[in-house]
């Protein structure tokens, strides 16, 4: 694909609670990468209340792409094109970064390009690996999905495995809170684990006899609950440590294997991760060690492209350019928005 020089491209993400902008040159060199959280205010409420969060989108939006701009050294007459989330995620928060982006491009007669959030967090790897281009396999492993993903070439994606019921963050979250933990339950999890014993309790690894790819954390997640609840009921203690940690190796070693897996079936030489759960401390070092063991390059992007951010959105915005993607004025939100899909 013949790449374009010196085209700059104001991204926004505003797919969940996070808002966020960035300008980024050429698809791989991060200008800016402006970020306002919610995670503060949604930890009241144990998740993210989408009302909410499409209320503080309204209110952000326009200080961050300021900032964004600023941080930059540019203004709006040195975008050539204007790159958005559209799905999947809450449609409320969607809509706001999708109005802003067509307002902007509309004003300044600039190309507008809606990219797919999976897409993005794939496309994170770009930014610090310049010796990245596909094919190659990709992991993304978020609060919202958990796909494994063979990556045909620039926007063209053959899913190979997902979950069949809660993604792995998500089933991070869920048992963050019935430990006490807390919102968000990735993070906590990560840190109370390394003080525990992962082999302490022997949680189940699900496994799918007709699709090996797939994944399905909602067993674990009962069999966590269901360990605490009988100790609870026999008034007996148990060491959260060993319980994040047992947790964490379930959900880990069902990553790994399902991903060599697929390596191995594939025949491919590279392998990425990217999504929130890609910044996990045992996921990173497992993969890497697994990938090591089989002479594969592993690729991850630093832990502020992991979690949702506008940098991703502005690298997939490229090659989507490249590709000849552009979409009009109708353009709208679309919270199940498949992969691949236009």
């Amino acid at each position: 694909m013949k790449e374009i020089r010196d085209m700059n491209i104001l991204a926004i993400e505003s797919s969940c609670d996070e808002t966020a902008a960035a300008v980024v040159h050429n698809g791989r060199e991060v200008c800016s990468n402006i970020i306002s959280s919610q995670i503060d205010l949604h930890k009241l409420y144990g998740g993210v209340v989408p009302e909410i969060a499409s209320r503080k989108h309204i209110e952000k939006i326009n200080q961050v792409i300021e900032e964004a701009l600023k941080e930059a050294e540019v203004t709006l007459e040195d975008i050539d094109a204007v790159a958005v989330t559209y799905g999947p995620g809450l449609v409320g928060a969607l809509l706001v970064g999708v109005a802003e982006a067509k307002a902007i491009a509309y004003a300044r007669h600039l190309p507008l390009i809606g990219v797919h959030h999976i897409e993005g967090h794939i496309s994170a790897n770009y930014i610090e690996h310049p010796d990245l281009e596909p094919p190659f396999l990709c992991l993304v492993v978020s609060g919202g999905h958990t796909h494994l993903v063979c990556v045909r070439d620039y926007g063209t994606y053959e899913i190979l495995g997902r979950t069949r019921d809660d993604a792995a963050g998500e089933a991070y979250d869920k048992v963050a809170r019935a430990i006490g933990l807390g919102y968000p339950g990735g993070p906590k999890i990560d840190r109370l684990a390394k003080e525990g014993d992962p082999d302490a309790i022997p949680f189940p690894r699900a496994h799918i006899a007709d699709a090996p790819f797939d994944f399905s954390f909602s067993g674990l997640k009962s069999a966590v609950l269901n360990y605490i609840n009988g100790c609870q009921m026999k008034g007996e203690t148990f060491r959260p440590a060993d319980v994040a940690a047992s947790f964490q190796k379930a959900v880990v070693d069902v990553l790994v294997e399902h991903s060599m897996k697929a390596a191995e079936e594939y025949g491919m030489g590279r392998f990425a991760i990217a999504g929130g759960v890609a910044s996990n401390s045992a996921l990173r070092e497992s993969m890497k060690k697994a990938c090591e063991e089989r002479n594969l390059k592993f690729y991850h992007p630093s832990p502020i492209f992991c979690t949702d951010n506008a940098a991703m959105i502005g690298a997939a915005g490229y090659y989507e350019y490249l590709a000849g993607t552009r979409h009009g004025w109708d353009l709208n939100a679309v919270p199940n928005l498949k992969l691949g899909e236009r």
